[in-house]
Formats: C-alpha cells, sequence, structure tokens
C-alpha cells in the first residue's frame, strides 16, 4: 500500500499524537512548569452525533405566552408594544468567560438593549463529530447571561459569519473532503455537513428562543450573501432547515450591503425571512431604508441597520483604524432620530486569541492582508474594556436621548498592571523537537501536501526533502509557484557534522511569490527545510477556499523536486487544549530545579535567528496584584506567545502597528507565571519583553500600509 493510501486512515491518530507529543516536548522546554488548567477553554471532550437528527419536538418546549416578539406596521413589537432594537456585537468567543458580564455591563451603561453575536462553527466543531460547548465556547451560558441582564439576542447562525475569523467560521478540515465541497452554496456535499451541524446547534439554542422563555428573538440565515453569490436554491434550504429547527415563530432575517444589486441576490422576497441591511457609517440611512422595504412583505421592515460600524478593522502593515466619535455619534443620531433601529458593529470587539485571525484579499488572491491579533475595532468598548474614550461618552449621549431609558452609570475601567521586564531564555531549537517526533508522525508523499490533507487546522508546516545540486559558482534559484502563507527557507549538509545547524537563506510569502537564490553549498547532499506558517485563512470573498501549506510543485533551478516529509508543528490553539495528567507529574518532578529569581541572565548565546523557543517568568506576589497586562514585543521579530499554556495569539512588531499582546489577568495564577514565545527570526537584543500597563499599536512603518513593500527581505545565507 502507498504512502498516499494510508493518509486518510492515519490522519487523525496522526494528529493526536502530534498535538500531545509537540505539546509536551514545548513544557519540557520550559522547564516543565507549564500545566493546562484551563476550565476557561472550551474542553475537547466531545459527543459523537449522527448524521441526521430529528427536528426539535416544539410541542415539548413550554410556551410563555405573553411573550412575542414581532414585526408589524413596519415596525418591532415586544410583547404587544413598539420596540426599537439599540443593539451591539458582543462575540463571546473574543472575550473570556469570567469578563462575558463585565462587557455586557458595559454595554448595558452605554444604553444597549439588544446583544447581537455569531457562531462560529470552526471553534465549535474543531474536528468532525468533535463538538464542544464548554469554557469560552459555552454559547449556552452567554445567551443566559444576556437575559439575566435583561438583553434581547440576535444570534447570527450562519453556516458562514465572516467576522474577520479565521474561514468565515468554517471548519478547515471541510476543505480536505473529497470531493471538495462548494462552499456557500447548494452542494450537496457541502449541505450535508451544514445539515449536520445546524442540527446539533439549533436544538441547543431553541429552547432560548423568546416565544420558549428565552431571550432570542431573531436568527440570521447566512452572512451578506449578496455580495458572494446567487443561489436562491441555497438561502431556501438554510431557512427549510432553520424552520425545522426552531419552529416557525422565531423571526428569521438576512443582513446585507444597502444596494440593489445586493439586496437582489441575498434576500428573499416576501415575509418567511426579514431583510435588514448594513452600510457605511455616515451615508444617508433613510433611502437605503426605503430601499429595505422592496425587499420585506408590505408593513414587515422596519429599518434596521444589522452592522452600524463603530470602527474598522485592521491588518498587519495598515495604520491602525479610528473613525471620529463625534461623525460616528451623528450618524447613530440619523438613524435613532427617526424611529431607526441600529446594532453596533463592534461594542466591543475582543481578542482574536490563538490561531483565529481570519484575512482579507484584494482583486488578487496574492494580494493576502491577514487581521491583527487584537479585535479592537476602534469600538467605544475597548479590547481590555477601557470605556473611558470619546466614541462610548458620544454615543452614550445619543442613545439617552432618544432611548428616554435612564441609563445605568458607567462602571471604571478593571485596573491594568504592569510587572515590568520579563527576562527569557533559550529553551530549545525548534528543529531540535521537530528531530524527537515519532516517525509515524511524519506524513512521506512525492509532492508536498497541504495542511489540511495531514488533518492539521492551525499553526505549523515543516516540509523537509533532499537534493542533490551540481556545483555552480552562482547558486541555485528556488521557485514555489503557490505558498499559503509564509515560508521560511533553510539548507544544511545532509554530508557534514551532524552538530552543524540548518542555516536560513530567505523567506518566500504568499504576497510576493518571489524566487529564492539558493548558495552553492559544495556539498555531496543537501537538506532543505521549508517552514510554513498559517497566518488566518481568507474570510470574506470569491478566494474563501483557503488550504495552507505548500499547494503547488517546488523547482529547483526549474526541475521538480520530489520525496518529501512532512510535520505538523500546531501547537495548541484556542480551543485545542490536550489533557495529560503527565504534564502535571513532570511539572512536580522539576519544580525544586527551576530558580525562583524573577528574571534570568541573559547569556551571549541566548541569541538566535533560527526560530526559537524562549521561556520567562514573572510573579504575582498577591491576589489583588491579579491584573490585566500587556505584553510589549517591541524589538522581537515575529511569532506567537503563550501564557501559562493559553495562546495569546501572534505578534509581528517589525511590521506592526500591533506591538503587545493583551493579557486578561483570568488566564495568571497567583505566584509564578510562565511565558513560553516562539521567536520565528530575530529576538529581542536583550531577550526582555515588557509587561506593561496599556496597549501600543505605533511599531511598523506607518507611512507605508502595504504589506508587500514593507517586507523586502535581504537574508544572507550561512553556510
Amino acid at each position: 500500500m502507498s504512502y498516499s493510501s494510508k493518509l486518510s486512515a492515519m490522519a487523525k491518530r496522526r494528529r493526536v499524537r502530534a498535538s500531545l507529543i509537540f505539546l509536551l516536548l514545548i513544557l519540557l522546554t520550559a522547564f516543565g512548569v507549564i500545566v493546562p488548567v484551563f476550565a476557561l477553554l472550551p474542553s475537547l471532550n466531545s459527543h459523537s452525533h449522527r448524521l441526521f437528527r430529528h427536528h426539535l419536538d416544539h410541542s415539548k418546549l413550554k410556551k410563555v405566552q405573553t411573550r412575542k416578539f414581532e414585526i408589524n406596521d413596519d415596525m418591532f413589537w415586544k410583547d404587544g408594544k413598539p420596540f426599537q432594537i439599540i443593539g451591539g456585537d458582543i462575540h463571546y468567543f473574543r472575550t473570556l468567560p469570567e469578563y462575558w458580564e463585565d462587557r455586557l455591563l458595559r454595554a448595558k451603561a452605554l444604553g444597549l438593549n439588544t446583544i447581537q453575536t455569531y457562531i462560529p462553527w470552526n471553534l465549535h466543531e474543531p474536528q468532525p463529530g468533535n463538538f464542544t460547548f464548554s469554557g469560552i465556547a459555552d454559547i449556552v451560558s452567554f445567551i443566559q447571561l444576556c437575559q439575566k441582564l435583561n438583553f434581547l439576542v440576535l444570534l447570527r447562525a450562519g453556516p458562514y459569519i465572516c467576522a474577520e475569523w479565521d474561514l468565515g467560521g468554517f471548519p478547515a478540515w471541510l476543505l480536505a473532503r473529497k470531493p471538495a465541497p462548494t462552499l456557500r452554496s447548494s452542494d450537496p456535499g457541502y449541505l450535508q455537513w451544514v445539515e449536520r451541524w445546524w442540527g446539533i446547534i439549533l436544538p441547543k439554542v431553541a429552547p432560548l428562543l423568546y416565544n420558549n422563555g428565552g431571550p432570542i428573538v431573531m436568527v440570521q440565515i447566512e452572512n451578506e450573501f449578496g455580495s458572494y453569490g446567487d443561489d436562491q436554491a441555497y438561502l431556501h434550504h438554510l431557512v427549510k432547515l432553520a424552520r425545522g429547527h426552531l419552529g416557525n415563530e422565531v423571526i428569521l432575517y438576512t443582513t446585507d450591503g444597502g444596494t440593489r444589486e445586493t439586496l437582489e441576490k441575498g434576500t428573499i422576497r416576501g415575509d418567511a425571512v426579514f431583510s435588514a441591511v448594513d452600510f457605511s457609517t455616515g451615508e444617508r440611512p433613510w433611502p437605503i431604508f426605503n430601499l429595505q422595504k422592496e425587499f420585506n412583505a408590505p408593513g414587515k421592515s422596519p429599518p434596521l441597520s444589522a452592522e452600524f460600524y463603530t470602527g474598522w478593522l485592521t491588518h498587519w502593515g495598515e495604520n491602525i483604524a479610528t473613525t471620529d466619535a463625534d461623525s460616528t455619534a451623528a450618524a447613530l443620531r440619523e438613524i435613532l432620530a427617526g424611529q431607526g433601529s441600529a446594532v453596533l458593529y463592534m461594542a466591543h470587539g475582543g481578542t482574536n486569541f490563538g490561531f483565529y485571525n481570519g484575512a482579507n484579499t484584494g482583486d488578487s488572491a496574492l494580494d493576502y492582508k491577514p487581521d491583527l491579533t487584537s479585535y479592537d475595532y476602534d469600538a467605544p468598548i475597548k479590547e481590555s474594556g477601557d470605556i473611558d474614550n470619546a466614541k462610548y461618552d458620544a454615543i452614550r449621549r445619543v442613545i439617552q436621548r432618544y432611548s428616554g431609558a435612564l441609563l445605568p452609570s458607567a462602571p471604571s475601567n478593571i485596573e491594568k498592571i504592569g510587572y515590568g521586564p520579563i527576562h527569557l531564555q533559550k529553551s530549545a531549537f525548534l528543529f531540535d523537537l521537530i528531530h524527537m517526533i515519532d516517525p509515524v508522525d511524519v506524513f512521506i508523499s512525492e509532492e508536498p501536501l497541504s495542511m489540511e490533507s495531514v488533518d492539521q487546522s492551525f499553526g505549523f508546516l515543516l516540509y523537509a526533502t533532499k537534493y542533490v545540486a551540481k556545483d555552480n559558482e552562482d547558486g541555485h534559484v528556488l521557485f514555489i509557484p503557490k505558498v499559503h502563507d509564509r515560508a521560511q527557507v533553510f539548507l544544511s549538509c545532509s554530508s557534514r557534522n551532524k552538530g552543524v545547524r540548518p542555516a536560513s537563506v530567505g523567506i518566500i510569502e504568499r504576497w510576493s511569490n518571489r524566487r529564492l537564490n539558493l548558495p552553492n553549498t559544495r556539498c555531496d547532499s543537501n537538506n532543505l527545510y521549508i517552514l510554513v506558517e498559517n497566518m488566518g485563512r481568507i474570510n470574506y470573498g470569491r478566494y474563501l477556499f483557503d488550504k495552507k501549506g505548500i499547494l503547488s510543485s517546488v523547482y529547483l533551478d526549474d526541475n521538480i523536486l520530489y520525496g518529501w516529509k512532512m510535520i505538523p508543528i500546531p501547537f495548541n490553539n484556542l480551543n485545542e487544549i490536550p489533557r495529560v495528567d503527565s504534564f502535571s507529574h513532570i511539572a512536580r518532578s522539576v519544580h525544586n530545579k527551576i530558580t525562583a529569581k524573577r528574571g534570568l541572565e541573559v547569556k551571549h548565546d541566548n541569541i538566535s535567528s533560527e526560530p526559537t523557543l524562549y521561556t520567562g517568568y514573572f510573579y504575582v506576589d498577591k491576589v489583588n496584584l491579579r491584573k490585566d497586562t500587556f505584553l510589549s514585543f517591541a524589538g522581537w521579530t515575529k511569532g506567537i506567545a503563550f501564557v501559562n499554556d493559553f495562546n495569546l495569539g501572534r505578534f509581528w512588531p517589525v511590521v506592526g502597528p500591533q506591538c503587545s499582546l493583551y493579557v486578561p489577568a483570568p488566564i495568571l495564577r497567583l505566584g509564578k507565571n510562565v511565558l513560553v514565545i516562539l521567536e520565528l527570526e530575530s529576538p529581542n537584543g536583550e531577550g526582555v519583553v515588557h509587561s506593561v500597563d496599556r496597549p501600543d499599536v505605533s511599531c511598523g512603518d506607518s507611512s507605508n500600509s502595504n504589506l508587500s513593500q514593507l517586507l523586502t527581505h535581504q537574508h544572507s545565507p550561512r553556510l
């Protein structure tokens, strides 16, 4: 049997082994002190479900006859009284559960009466059939908390959500199905997975519908479909599925851009589904609301801006996006003064923890624009929950005037603290850990395989091969026509001393796709290593089907290189925390060997340009000093960071604009806290990361917002 024919059967076992082994190796390099104790994260204690389930028996749900949310006379009605939706998006998956109530109370003080949130499929089903609804994925608890605080809920059920979230919320394993499904379409190969997913999630939220005593008054179908496709059969199928699981009383809605073209393609005429709109802040809203009426039944078109933009997203290499507070408030005033409804996108942005950030493109798939780790969005409630800003105050004044409600006092900001410099020591070279991986966890193929083909969704994938090249004074040329997203290339001599480390010879990026000159090594045989980083899948537009890794042949001097090994390096993502009891045993056995000092002396050989893991410690001496903080990576190059095994996300200060990563207090422990970072290139010369009390978005070249121009790498070979 060939290696390729074995892939499907062995993929799941290899993925689990690789994830566990790699995390164990990282723990060992950090002196065994990282213990997975994250009840706040979704557990992988999952339940298997049949492909199809019977629709919910609505007769078994308790009906609350006095509760009714409906549309009549071009108005929303709640329990027989007119209701103006003044809402805001807060995504449960971008804020730690310990802070859900805090952020919702700040939204309440802003004057909001409704919370809107997406459901990211990939968070809840990271692998086929493995469902998780605990910790940060506990959507039921989040909705119940909204009800406790007297909010109504608009639920954006997808299956596609956009949201600047990896793959628009679709699980990456969909991309590996054979034959390849056509996402966001009436393709049966795609719909079978949607039917199974909705057969899990919709019955879970059905008891929380307003007519069943819960806070959910509306459920969104798809998301801005009119900007993507024109498949009415697909939309009708989703409506049928939703009605089967949720019943006929809940309002289903779509959201599309406020143009005739997008509304024609994205909405369903008649009263089956309510058509809402979104548009740029500052556009005249009422002509768009009048257009909206054409796509709803008579009397069934209350004016609703389902995404009133309070700010905007930012990609790496751009200036941080900001919008004017007064103009934002004035645009909201124009809607509310005419008795229109609006949902602030975002009320609170939060953070793209782990590897879940999305990406956009321009006219070409090469014009790739990955999103920041921070999803602050310049929203009135900042990433860390702060509300002492002009935009919060201006919006609050407008809502106070037109809602007629007596607003609660605005809470104080959560206290931040800077724990000072954290001195890091080199723990291990990444290549040293790779050499310790069990060969059974290595994939072998004549041609490179994608990340999804080796059953990996996030992180890094290392490609390795050997080649024999004739002496050439001018060296050789490496060309990879299609790499997603960023490839670091290393060489070593197979025939030389095994102690000689692989040397960096350059970087090939998706957005530049340049040919790379390799030096003449004068070796009998050469080891070629290509470390590919998945920097976030595209979440919007025609290039949505965004596989990762090397997606083409690899050429050396115009000849195809064959015989590849693929070594998954997934690291742990937000919803992928393995439970291994031996971790705590390892931690206890080496605890006495670890220095109790806050910082470790940096030695001269602590600096490396090879991908390297660094470890450092900081201390929380008292419970009342366990506060939010930010880690400043000024002087570092690019990588990922973990605090107490929690994946904070990516840092890339040489490109910017984000210099720091947000560390919420619930991640921290009383006593010793462990910081582990993977630096992909060159570390801070002093080996220091600073814990500070405020965010920093001033890194990079603010005069140039073109990522491909910012990243011109000229690596000198060191062979």
